[in-house]
Order: C-alpha cells, then sequence, then structure tokens
C-alpha cells in the first residue's frame, strides 16, 4: 500500500487555512517528501505524522515557497535524534541552496547527501519503488517527478518444482535473487510470471503545460498538478509566469488518461477553488480541488 498525503496545497504565501506546497508518501517503511513549503511541519504534525522518519526529500525547484520550510523540519528532525543520512534530490545547485538555508541550522546530527539532477529526465531506484525526475517548464528549473512502485509477477509454482528448486529457495527468487545450486544458476525470471501493474503517483507544479508531462504522468493513479488559477480570465497570466489554469491541468490529466485529478498550488487569491470545478470536471469528471491534508491509500489492483 502507498500512503500519499497532500500537506499544503498553498502557492506563494501560506494563508491561515493553507499551507504553502509539499507531498508526503510513506510505502513499505520508507518516507517520501516532495517540497518542504512553510507550514509543511505543522501539516504534518495535524496528519499525525513525524519529519524524524523521512528518508527523501525531493525538491522539484528552489522558489521559497517550495523551499522555505527546510531549515526548520531539518532541526526537527535533529532535535528528534535522528541519526540516519537523509537524501535530497533537485535540480543543479541543490548542494549550494541546502548548504545556505543550513545557516541556520548548521548543526545537525545526522549528515544530508545531495543528489542534483543531471538530465531531463531521470530516475533514482530503491527498494521496491522508484522515483522518475522529468522537466517542466518553469522560469526556473524545475521538474516534475513520479513515485513509481513495481510489482513483480506471480511465484509460478509448477515452474520451480519442475526444476526441482527445493522449497525453501523459492523466497529468495521471489525476492530477484539469482541462486546457483549444485553447479546449475537459477534466475527469478524462470520461475516467476510477467509484472503486474504497479503504483503510480505524479506530482507537477510550477509549470506551463508540456507534451513531457502527459507522456511522464500516463496512466498514473493519481496525477496531483497545479491548478493556480480557476478563472478563465487569468490564462494570460498563468502564461506570464508559467504556472497553469485548472482547466489546462484537467487537459493534461484527460490526455494522459489518469485515473484521478488533485488540483494544487493555487494563488493567494483564490479563496474558493471549488467554485472553479464544474468546467474542469467537464473535461475530467475524476477532478478534486484538494485541500490541505488530503489523503489516500492507494492499493494494488486484485488479480
Amino acid at each position: 500500500m502507498l500512503e500519499v498525503c497532500l500537506l499544503g496545497t498553498g502557492g506563494m504565501m501560506p494563508l491561515p487555512y493553507r499551507w504553502l506546497t509539499s507531498l508526503m508518501a510513506r510505502y513499505n517503511g520508507k518516507n517520501i517528501l516532495i517540497d518542504c513549503g512553510e507550514g509543511t511541519q505543522i501539516a504534518m504534525k495535524e496528519k499525525g505524522w513525524s519529519p524524524k522518519p523521512i528518508d527523501i526529500i525531493c525538491f522539484t525547484h528552489f522558489h521559497a515557497d517550495h523551499i522555505s520550510g527546510l531549515p526548520g523540519l531539518l532541526l526537527t528532525m535533529g532535535n528528534a535524534e535522528r541519526t540516519e543520512p537523509l537524501m535530497m534530490i533537485g535540480p543543479k545547485g541543490l548542494t549550494k541552496t541546502v548548504n545556505a538555508l543550513r545557516v541556520i541550522a548548521p548543526e545537525l546530527p545526522f549528515p544530508i547527501v545531495c543528489t542534483e539532477i543531471e538530465q531531463a529526465e531521470q530516475t533514482f531506484s530503491f527498494d521496491g519503488f522508484r522515483i522518475e525526475s522529468f522537466r517542466v517548464n518553469h522560469n526556473v528549473t524545475c521538474y516534475g517527478y513520479n513515485i513509481v512502485v513495481e510489482r513483480a509477477g506471480r511465484f509460478q509454482v509448477e515452474k520451480a518444482q519442475a526444476l526441482g528448486i527445493d522449497k525453501p529457495y523459492w523466497n529468495k527468487l521471489q525476492k530477484g535473487m539469482t541462486l546457483e545450486l549444485d553447479g546449475t544458476v537459477y534466475t527469478p525470471d524462470m520461475v516467476m510470471g510477467k509484472p503486474r501493474k504497479g503504483l503510480k503517483v505524479t506530482y507537477c507544479t510550477d509549470t506551463r503545460p508540456t507534451e513531457g508531462i502527459v507522456r511522464n504522468a500516463a496512466g498514473a493513479d493519481l496525477f496531483i498538478c497545479e491548478g493556480m488559477y480557476g478563472e478563465p480570465d487569468k490564462k494570460e497570466k498563468a502564461k506570464e509566469y508559467k504556472h497553469m489554469t485548472f482547466s489546462e491541468a484537467a487537459a493534461l490529466a484527460k490526455r494522459a488518461r489518469v485515473k484521478e485529478l488533485w488540483l494544487t498550488h493555487y494563488s493567494p487569491s483564490l479563496v474558493r477553488p471549488e467554485d472553479f470545478m464544474e468546467s474542469v470536471r467537464r473535461i475530467f469528471p475524476a477532478a478534486t480541488a484538494a485541500k490541505d491534508g488530503r489523503s489516500v491509500d492507494l492499493a494494488f489492483e486484485e488479480d
């Protein structure tokens, strides 16, 4: 199961009822945070989750509303006596930016490992899942992210038995390990069925619509996309500042054939996003004007 919580849905500045943008996901004991705007810690507390076990923080870009909450978060993690390394992923300049912010959080009991994205599209693999970054179109270098949970095929008992592999060794093959028994090498593909559909969450904010977004979000179980402006007459403003309108996000969701769309990263002037959702749902019915704390537990499809 992949747990997802949209901690903050605001853009530019926090409001009393809306923290700045951030997303947290949990899978198989791993905790992933994407962006860390002002108020992220409070939103996390409201959800009942802790920052201490965060394993990976990804940054879309380095505008303040996406990273200004980082120093305080690091201090909280340090005060919780965390000692495990913390991995950060982000555009070029990540190391310099993080070090600058750490002027007010200089002493931490855990190391930070910064990994800067070098390509327009780059994949980072972990145990059982991967994070895919893809370049989008903002007025600074900016990336969207996929969190993809892989799902292996079913173990084929009859194949293992036909090969004469004893039951105590089955688990290793199921986990993707290669075995050598009595001089014979057995690989997982010899006993596993075709990979089954996994889970995919796409997070994309601060960008104009691009073909790359459609391609990378294709088939996502959940597409979280910025909707800076709900008003139709704000399209020219969205173009000028390289943001998106609700309708443009809905059009991307439709083209990418995602299962569900959550809008986020609202302009501070957008007080009631729901007022503009009727026209959005005419384009893409499974659309939601997300609020802070919106959560979902994504489970694998039944076989």
